[in-house]
């Protein structure tokens, strides 16, 4: 039954994600930013007739270092695009967490009809776009994304409102802004004289790191940082940016450059707003930990009985569109349910008394202050077994203790 309600049902993953941006909107101060993470992951499934399965790049499993060197491996699995607002922590302003609004099935080249691929990048755009249209005009927005989303498919063209924030490609080529007509011959230039790349920008003696204190990841660290302001043609346009790189004095982490389509915005806030990706990376690992997105295995397809096995042949062998449906609801409703789990949280969780409750079922926990996803999802189950199971209004005051205490070790099991 419950796979039957996601091939069967009629509902669209859209107008999901529209009403919990809007809830999120409610939630955030009116004149606050509104932050967009944008990044995609991979939810692996074994069998090879799920529809819409394919290899991709898995993450978790490659390495980029080691003693074996670096390692990239694929696995066998759908992979999600999806799109993320960022809400502070009402319990810590220096932390956020990530909730998912925008969601999109990327399917490989290969395993696609050519009329419908889309590569990850317009899939992404499409999500943005359909979300800043959701967002009031005189809100600003701050759209962060990684390597693979800073390219000319998500950063050009957007609105004057959305800043685009990631990482900067250490042989960039950088330009100044074009001279004025007049000075010369010909047709209007786009971009003026050739400027320092991050790479030498880093290696300039001349250009002194300047020391700024910074909170990041929810932890105030040391960053020494050069910046410019320029042209990033390829990927930004005629749009002016403003690249920072960035130096670990103790050298643990190697030099990195960033960059924000906003010439006017500080390095700290261009540093901290890059480091609020990782808290979809968090998302993700709690959605898989926590709700099991990875478990399912819906949209695969059975053979009629009495029909003679195919030979078989390496790679995906989905039958036509059986599963399509199921495939493309599945993902989308447990990512909603996390939403409206942590929105449920922010808005009636009480953090203090989950975290002393959590410290004192693990003990060994001496540095836990804050709630996590997981404290988040055992409130709202006490609350729902205690209006369902438990309410029992002939009850006395024994046996609501008793309720209590099953409760508890339901939430710890």
């Amino acid at each position: 039954a419950f796979y039957r309600f996601f091939s069967r049902a009629v509902w669209d993953p859209d107008k999901l994600g529209v009403c919990i941006l809007q809830l999120v909107l409610k939630l955030l101060p009116a004149d606050a930013r509104v932050v967009l993470t944008v990044d995609d992951t991979l939810c692996r499934k074994g069998g090879a007739h799920i529809w819409g399965g394919g290899m991709h790049h898995d993450g978790v499993r490659s390495s980029f270092g080691g003693a074996g060197g670096a390692t990239k491996l694929l696995s066998f699995g759908h992979n999600w695009v999806i799109l993320c607002v960022c809400i502070p922590l009402p319990w810590n302003t220096k932390r956020a967490i990530a909730v998912p609004v925008g969601f999109r099935l990327y399917r490989s080249k290969k395993r696609c009809p050519l009329t419908q691929y889309r590569k990850r990048t317009e899939l992404a755009r499409e999500l943005v776009e359909k979300a800043v249209a959701q967002i009031p005009e005189d809100r600003e927005v701050i759209l962060v994304g990684d390597t693979e989303y800073a390219c000319r498919e998500v950063v050009r063209d957007l609105p004057e409102r959305v800043k685009f924030v990631g990482p900067m490609n250490m042989g960039a080529a950088l330009y100044d802004l074009p001279p004025a007509k007049g000075t010369y011959r010909g047709r209007p230039r786009k971009k003026g004289q050739r400027l320092l790349s991050p790479k030498q920008l880093i290696a300039a003696r001349g250009i002194p790191w300047e020391s700024h204190d910074l909170v990041l990841y929810g932890r105030e660290v040391t960053v020494l940082i050069k910046t410019q302001t320029c042209l990033w043609y390829t990927v930004a346009g005629g749009r002016l940016v403003r690249m920072i790189v960035t130096r670990d004095p103790k050298g643990r982490i190697e030099d990195r450059a960033y960059f924000v389509t906003d010439a006017e915005m500080g390095v700290e806030e261009i540093a901290q707003s890059f480091a609020l990706r990782w808290t979809q990376e968090e998302m993700h690992r709690n959605v898989k930990q926590h709700l099991g997105l990875e478990d399912p295995q819906n949209g695969w397809w059975r053979r009629a009985a009495g029909r003679r096995k195919n030979k078989k042949l390496p790679g995906p062998r989905p039958h036509k569109q059986r599963g399509s449906r199921a495939v493309g609801r599945t993902v989308p409703f447990i990512l909603t349910t996390y939403a409206l789990v942590v929105l449920w949280y922010l808005a009636n969780g009480n953090a203090r008394e989950d975290v002393e409750r959590a410290r004192r079922r693990a003990p060994w926990h001496r540095t836990k202050t804050e709630p996590s996803f997981g404290d988040m999802l055992a409130a709202l189950r006490r609350r729902l077994w205690a209006e369902r199971n438990f309410r029992d209004p002939s009850a006395g005051q024994g046996a609501s203790k008793f309720d209590a205490a099953i409760m508890e070790w339901l939430c710890a099991a």
